[in-house]
């Protein structure tokens, strides 16, 4: 069953021309009409083989096939599983968790009487008590030898403050000592060394330098331009003319 068109929708704006109008929907109801056509004709065969075809066939199979399985299934195959699952956890219960809580309990009470209480009254009287004693008769030994140990403590720590004291004025006095000796002894000949070289070395040095730039070296690379150069040349000219060098 073809459905009511939707109404045309409207275009805000001018209208456009009556002609346009009229081809543009000339060519969109040829293109638009075969695919509704096409459309509606398979939404009716599918409606159909659904209300003729598929819904028969589905209440006939759930009628006369599913429904008659899954009671047979059910009374058959679940009842029966689960009656024997109750019975093997009944059984089970009875007869291994029930004698494993006794056994349990009994080997619990064993442990506690046989085990566990003659080792607390061994551990009680022949560790705790004589440890206790012990611990009593030597208390005042300990309480001195507590304040032997503090005595000791107080008295290497005056000690060790004595010690850290002459240490660090020994420090501090070697140092000082050290640079009264620098000053009166390797300070002059450094203050000496220091003018020597700014004052004679350094100006002996440059004086060196400028006249052998001036002098030297002119004359060495007049030496090189002048003999050594053209000597070179005419021995390599005079080896090529010979054929000894190419």
């Amino acid at each position: 069953m073809l459905d009511p068109p939707p109404p045309a929708p409207q275009i805000a704006g001018s209208p456009p021309a009556p002609l346009l109008v009229a081809v543009v929907r000339g060519i969109a109801l040829i293109v638009v009409v075969p695919l509704r056509l096409a459309w509606e004709l398979t939404a009716a065969v599918g409606r159909w083989l659904h209300r003729w075809l598929l819904a028969p066939t589905g209440r006939f199979l759930a009628r006369w096939l599913l429904r008659p399985l899954g009671w047979l299934l059910r009374h058959l195959l679940w009842v029966p599983l689960v009656w024997l699952g109750r019975g093997l956890a009944w059984l089970a219960r009875m007869l291994l968790w029930v004698p494993l809580v006794w056994l349990g309990r009994g080997l619990a009470w064993l442990a506690r009487t046989v085990v566990w209480v003659p080792l607390a009254w061994l551990a009680y009287h022949l560790i705790w008590l004589p440890v206790r004693w012990l611990a009593r008769l030597l208390a005042p030994f300990g309480r001195l030898l507590v304040a032997g140990l503090v005595v000791v403590g107080r008295w290497l720590v005056a000690v060790g403050r004595v010690l850290l004291h002459a240490l660090g004025w020994a420090w501090w006095a070697a140092g000082r000592l050290l640079w009264w000796c620098y000053v009166f002894t390797l300070r002059p000949f450094v203050l000496g060394a220091g003018w020597l070289w700014r004052h004679a070395v350094r100006p002996v040095g440059r004086a060196v330098a400028a006249a052998w730039r001036a002098t030297v070296s002119p004359a060495v690379r007049w030496v090189r331009q002048a003999v050594a150069d053209p000597v070179r040349q005419a021995t390599r000219e005079a080896l090529t003319a010979l054929g000894l060098r190419r």
